[in-house]
């Protein structure tokens, strides 16, 4: 059951969101050591090339790609609170594992053992986060989580860097491991506080809908999968059979699948050169390791400071967030890569800022849209498809920008990919309507949470 809180502020009221927030901030401060360490042994102590670093984002991808689906049929099937514990504590003892790793053919089937424990904790995490808050607090909800992730990217890398200079990258990945058992020490404190979600949705006036409605409520999810129901199939099914009517729902959702599509197309062109940024940043200063964490820290923090902007809205605009995230973030791609080596720190810095803030308002508008236009007995399987979505093209993605940055340099793969995700958030502007229909009303959320339980 939803729990609700009363006057502004009170979120900070719900225990078990509460302990959830930081359970998962201290699992993301960690994160961000462990990353920043793994990236800096591979480049500058193991010496690898574009091709080898490309190969450690398609090791990870490959287990949510096979498990994606299954983790978001098992957040809403399983205990959420409890799956993410259990995934905490495999995370912490791999993680753990990784120090004796002697080079990186020797990290990767770690990482991606990893990354297999990992793929269920985003959909649960959805999934619980769906049920304690209420409809008219999901916004909120969803940038109080997106500042902890970007704000993990300022005070991660930095501190992540301090740790480097001091100790070494083993240091940076026992932290993460230490991060990761103090989330679940916190989780366990919350364990009995999530309520049973029944297969079923909450009754309401949709309910009785004939099918024939379906299509028409296409942009009200709630009385759409509420019209797909009958009293007979109120039993609950297998998990293929709820994996097989969350497909039919996503499908039938115009703004859950266009988002989705949408997403896919736009990460196809960054992931050409997201895990390249430590390729680029050595031709562009030689020597100097440590600037990818200051530019990765300056990533955090546009996407933190326009994320305290969104928290004080009510609603957001697809179209501008979706289309304009990804023109913002397009933008500052390209401008990186035209800098030149020797280009002033300063510069690098505020192309960080800006792809921040298109990072920051193009997440928190699709994981917005994501909660809001699902029913909550369905947040698990819609966050699942859109793992499955990232892992596919991280498969193949990372391995072509790395090719095309060992022939062209990486100057060259930079500005061009970046003008082309630039150019896909410019098509989602011009066609928003199309896409998304029209802009949430105010008194929507009012309406969503009175059918919600």
């Amino acid at each position: 059951m939803e729990q609700t809180t009363g006057a502004a502020g009170s979120l900070w009221a719900n225990r078990a969101f509460t302990r959830m927030f930081a359970a998962y901030a201290g699992a993301a401060m960690g994160e961000w050591f462990d990353a920043i360490a793994i990236q800096v042994l591979i480049v500058y102590r193991w010496g690898a090339g574009p091709m080898t670093l490309a190969w450690i984002p398609v090791v990870m991808a490959l287990p949510g790609l096979l498990l994606g689906t299954l983790a978001g049929v098992a957040a809403d099937r399983l205990p959420r609170i409890k799956l993410m514990l259990l995934c905490d504590l495999l995370t912490a003892a791999i993680t753990a594992a990784l120090l004796a790793a002697p080079n990186v053919y020797a990290l990767m089937p770690l990482l991606a053992l990893r990354a297999g424990a990992a793929a269920f904790i985003s959909p649960a995490q959805q999934a619980i986060t769906r049920q304690i808050v209420p409809t008219d607090r999901l916004l909120q909800a969803t940038t109080y989580n997106g500042m902890v992730q970007q704000g993990a990217k300022i005070a991660g890398p930095l501190a992540g860097a301090l740790v480097l200079a001091a100790l070494s990258p083993s240091a940076c990945i026992l932290v993460h491991a230490a991060s990761r058992l103090l989330s679940a020490g916190l989780l366990w404190t919350v364990r009995s506080a999530e309520a049973p979600v029944p297969f079923q949705p909450a009754a309401g006036a949709a309910a009785t809908r004939p099918s024939g409605a379906i299509e028409a409520a296409a942009t009200r999810p709630s009385e759409a999968i509420e019209a797909m129901q009958s009293p007979a199939e109120r039993a609950r099914p297998s998990a293929a059979e709820e994996w097989r009517a969350g497909m039919r729902f996503i499908m039938r959702a115009k703004p859950v699948r266009h988002t989705l599509l949408f997403g896919f197309v736009g990460l196809t062109a960054i992931l050409m050169v997201d895990y390249q940024f430590s390729t680029l940043l050595r031709e562009l200063a030689p020597g100097e390791p440590s600037l990818l964490g200051w530019l990765v820290a300056a990533i955090g923090a546009g996407s933190v400071a326009v994320m305290l902007l969104l928290n004080k809205r009510s609603r957001l605009s697809y179209g501008w967030g979706l289309g304009g995230g990804y023109v913002w973030l397009g933008a500052a791609i390209a401008g990186l890569g035209m800098l030149r080596p020797g280009a002033p720190i300063g510069w690098v810095l505020a192309l960080g800022l800006l792809l921040g803030v298109g990072n920051g308002v193009f997440i928190t508008t699709k994981i917005y849209l994501l909660q809001r236009e699902m029913p909550p007995a369905m947040i698990g399987r819609v966050f699942g498809v859109e793992q499955t979505l990232t892992s596919l093209v991280m498969l193949g993605a990372p391995l072509a920008g790395g090719w095309m940055i060992e022939k062209a340099g990486a100057g060259p793969v930079f500005t061009g990919f970046g003008w082309a995700t630039a150019a896909i958030g410019l098509l989602g502007l011009l066609f928003a309507r199309a896409l998304w229909g029209r802009r949430p009303a105010a008194g929507d959320e009012r309406r969503t949470a009175s059918h919600t339980m």
